[in-house]
């Protein structure tokens, strides 16, 4: 009601002036808007009025929803240089500290010991190596005991990330090393269990080395 009353409502005599319009009287203003109604309607016989509203559907609302695709798009990932570009396997400085991996090896060592039934003085060595190929090594302790690049071996630390050629791990003097698997042989110990592992073997994402089935071979010299 409000609304009606505003729309309907005279402008003011000062606003007149301003606008240069002059409001007209109420029996002017209902008869232009009869004279405005009446010319901009259809003009219908009552005979065609009353057809219309007894042979036609008159919808009152209606809303078109969009079809959805029935086969759903798998979204798609980033690719190598969008990675790069987002520094997405980049490690922060402060987050290169040993002692944040901690937790992740007390993890990792439980991981191993479920996976090979529990490590005790009876296990087969070779059961548990076969195993270990295809584990997940993301904080593990390893250690470079061979390599033909002197300055790596020595070099102790968990193991943070894991590429297809190159393992990283962070020291205990919180320095990220990158060790390449090529010519490289590493000793990871569990539950006073030791293994040496050859990087060459590694050579393989996690993912896929874990489908891989690998042939037993003897030892080789670096």
């Amino acid at each position: 009601m409000f609304e009606d009353k505003l729309v309907r409502a005279l402008i003011p005599h000062e606003l007149e002036e301003v606008l240069g319009v002059e409001s007209q009287k109420k029996l002017q203003a209902e008869a232009f808007t009869k004279s405005f109604v009446r010319n901009s309607m259809r003009t219908m016989t009552p005979q065609q009025v009353s057809s219309m509203l007894e042979h036609k559907a008159v919808v009152l609302q209606y809303a078109r929803h969009p079809q959805k695709d029935k086969k759903s798009k798998r979204a798609k990932g980033l690719n190598a240089r969008q990675k790069r570009e987002m520094k997405v396997f980049q490690i922060k400085p402060e987050h290169q500290r040993y002692e944040l991996f901690l937790p992740l090896h007390d993890l990792w060592k439980q991981y191993i010991i479920d996976l090979c039934n529990g490590l005790k003085p009876g296990s087969n060595p070779q059961t548990i190596q076969q195993k270990l190929l295809k584990a997940d090594f993301h904080g593990a302790i390893l250690t470079v005991v061979r390599s033909k690049c002197p300055s790596y071996v020595g070099t102790t630390g968990i193991l943070v990330q894991e590429f297809k050629h190159v393992f990283k791990i962070i020291t205990k003097e919180d320095k990220l090393k990158v060790i390449p698997k090529r010519n490289s042989v590493f000793a990871v110990e569990v539950e006073g269990f030791v293994s040496h592992i050859y990087g060459s073997k590694f050579e393989h994402r996690a993912s896929e080395r874990s489908a891989k089935k690998f042939k037993v071979k003897g030892t080789f010299d670096l």
